[in-house]
């Protein structure tokens, strides 16, 4: 009978798994150039500003799918059409290996890639693939206990009470808050004063394909109310005066890489929409699948679909802040994706006295970069729960959310900055950034200190000069505007001794660090008409 039983349970697990998850790409699009002759046909007048703002140009990325593409593939045998990605020229589609292998006959199919990496033209093993790591648990492992105290803490670590102190609450920027479920935002009092001032503009659900995000899971509604929950003596968020777009990506009922699709194309309409910040307290690591999980080495940045998403995301102009996740003390203590991007602002979590969390997972990435990027309060972080009560809990997944509140209220104030310089001024503020490590990161912003070091390099006056990224690693970028053709970049060390000299002559120039050894250096750029002092990490 015993016997039976395994064989009845493995020919459903067999069944379960008969279905295949694939990203089917395209050639090209073809309504390409009249898209780009009526960009708002495609994006918001907010999102052209956003990007007319920091020098970003429109490209084929912003193009819609084709339709009549996306219509063909619909329509053929066995295949299912889950998510659709204009920024890949993609569709995320569901059938058997040999239906989703004749898609690659249609003409405009360019390649077709399987989530299980194995099935594709890869000399990687599929037993290295397969790899079994500890889950990362759907709403990032949060529990909670009953709050009595308020949300003070978590606010005066950042010094985001300053900001607020002088009007800079997240008014005038949007965030999407990507998610498992927002039940009850729409009726609980911690969110009334968001929907009183209108500042819920408004959402999808992309797992269940409808306007219904006031539904599924609870976890983004502890989210919320983190930047945008409002209980005086209670709870106060760290962006209550920021407008926000609610999406569901997050399947709480399985775990499969459908879901880093949601995500992409909610991050796409996001986009479309003009909004300045995306947080999302999700992470990926392994599915229920064995052969779609990732490794420690896939989290490089470039591997996932989610990550590589999130990446587009920041090239567009937003600034996307994710939770580190929660298997720190784990027997995979590592980050997972989308935290493990590059340009991904990675949160982890401190304990109310400014230390260490255990739970909060760490870096490096695979390649070695510093992961985390920087810390909040994840430890009896105070939010309010279903229901509305205000309640104490604990993780990642709300350390990010007063991390990302914090950075709509600071750029709030310095309106003129690109979303590189938002994240390198968060970064230099915090207490570790001269000696950061894998499991503090760069440590616990100073968003006073953020805002005073803005406007000291602005001199009350957008930079001409944009430098970036900082930290860096051996390459330095520079960016400066077209009506100059060319500077002088000088470093100096902390004895004010200098190091190093060279010209920048194009309006982005690639500059070699690898001479240099790690630490902090002081740069000058001088050009005829305009010098721009700061200072870089060098790691």
């Amino acid at each position: 009978m015993k016997k039976l039983f395994f064989i009845a349970f493995l020919l459903v697990s067999s069944l379960g798994f008969s279905q295949e998850d694939a990203w089917v790409y395209f050639t090209d699009k073809p309504e390409t150039q009249f898209y780009f002759d009526n960009p708002l046909e495609m994006l918001s007048q907010r999102a052209l500003d956003r990007r007319a703002n920091q020098n970003i140009a429109v490209d084929s990325k912003d193009v819609p799918l084709h339709q009549p593409y996306i219509d063909t593939v619909a329509s053929a045998n066995g295949i299912v059409v889950k998510a659709k990605s204009k920024w890949f020229n993609a569709l995320h589609v569901r059938g058997s290996i040999a239906d989703i292998q004749s898609l690659s006959n249609l003409p405009f199919v360019d390649h077709i890639q399987f989530a299980d990496r194995s099935l594709n033209n890869t000399n990687k093993s599929a037993a290295a693939k397969k790899k079994v790591l500890q889950k990362v648990n759907k709403n990032l492992e949060v529990t909670t206990s009953y709050a009595y105290g308020n949300s003070g803490n978590q606010i005066q670590m950042l010094n985001a009470h300053l900001l607020h102190q002088n009007n800079f609450t997240g008014a005038g920027k949007i965030i999407a808050v990507l998610d498992a479920g927002f039940p009850n935002v729409n009726t609980a009092v911690p969110f009334q004063r968001l929907q009183s001032n209108n500042l819920i503009l408004g959402g999808y659900n992309f797992v269940d394909d409808n306007t219904n995000f006031y539904s599924r899971g609870s976890h983004g509604t502890m989210v919320l109310s983190a930047m945008g929950g409002y209980v005086p003596n209670q709870l106060v968020g760290t962006a209550p005066d920021a407008q926000y777009y609610l999406f569901i990506t997050e399947d709480i009922a399985s775990e499969n890489p459908v879901e880093e699709s949601y995500w992409v194309e909610a991050a796409e309409l996001a986009d479309s929409l003009g909004v300045d910040v995306i947080t999302t307290s999700l992470g990926y690591f392994q599915y229920d699948d064995p052969s779609y999980s990732y490794t420690y080495e896939d989290m490089n940045g470039t591997t996932s679909f989610v990550s590589k998403g999130a990446e587009v995301a920041f090239s567009k102009g937003m600034v996307c802040v994710a939770s580190a996740g929660n298997s720190g003390a784990g027997p995979n203590p590592y980050i997972g994706v989308p935290a493990d991007a590059q340009n991904v602002l990675t949160v982890g979590a401190v304990k109310p006295n400014r230390t260490y969390a255990s739970f909060s997972s760490i870096g490096p990435s695979f390649d070695g970069r510093i992961k985390p990027d920087v810390m909040a309060q994840g430890e009896s972080a105070v939010v309010s729960n279903l229901s509305g009560s205000i309640i104490t809990a604990n993780g990642t997944s709300f350390s990010c959310p007063i991390l990302a509140g914090a950075i709509a209220s600071f750029w709030q104030a310095v309106p003129w900055a690109t979303n590189v310089q938002i994240i390198d001024f968060v970064k230099q503020s915090a207490d570790a950034f001269s000696n950061p490590t894998y499991n503090y990161g760069y440590g616990i912003p100073d968003f006073q200190l953020a805002l005073d070091t803005a406007l000291s390099v602005s001199n009350n006056s957008k930079p001409q000069f944009l430098v970036y990224p900082n930290p860096a690693n051996d390459v330095l970028f520079v960016s400066f505007p077209n009506h100059l053709n060319q500077a002088t970049i000088d470093f100096y060390n902390t004895l004010g001794q200098l190091v190093f000299q060279t010209q920048v002559e194009e309006a982005t120039s690639s500059i070699s660090l690898k001479k240099l050894n790690p630490g902090i250096y002081f740069y000058k750029i001088q050009s005829n008409s305009f010098s721009q002092s700061g200072k870089i990490l060098k790691n």
